[in-house]
């Protein structure tokens, strides 16, 4: 079984439809995968089980994508960050990429993308998956 199939994902969007549609997307290119409908129910079910990876959306309401990524970084969090987002905007990458986002990817995007950046920041983090 490779690294691949033991590797938890997950997937921060409002938009249940985005999120079940990169739940499946993962699924069946061999990861889990786990949805949360804000950056505070993430938060909240962290303690549960900490994915290997976080494809996060960057405008929600409540605390944002950029807000999530600072959280994580504050508490020393090594999941690595994929950001997407309808909204494209070359000071948000420019800052999220600063921060240490794995990739920013603009919707819609491209399947291929996503898993490859996904796979990248899996392969790049250093920690064996769960």
């Amino acid at each position: 079984m490779g690294k691949k199939a033991l590797a938890f994902v997950g997937i921060v969007d409002d938009d249940e439809s985005v999120r079940d549609a990169i739940s499946s997307l993962l699924r069946s290119a061999g990861y889990k995968t786990a949805g949360f409908a804000s950056a505070e129910a993430f938060l909240q079910a962290r303690s549960c089980a900490e994915p290997d990876c976080l494809v996060l959306d960057v405008r929600m309401p409540g605390l944002s994508g950029l807000e999530l990524q600072r959280e994580l970084h504050d508490l020393k969090s090594p999941i690595p960050v994929i950001f997407i987002t309808a909204h494209n905007d070359d000071q948000v990458r420019a800052t999220a990429l600063q921060q240490g986002a794995a990739a920013f990817l603009g919707k819609p995007f491209n399947d291929d993308a996503l898993l490859g950046a996904i796979d990248s920041a899996i392969e790049d983090d250093g920690t064996p998956a769960k």
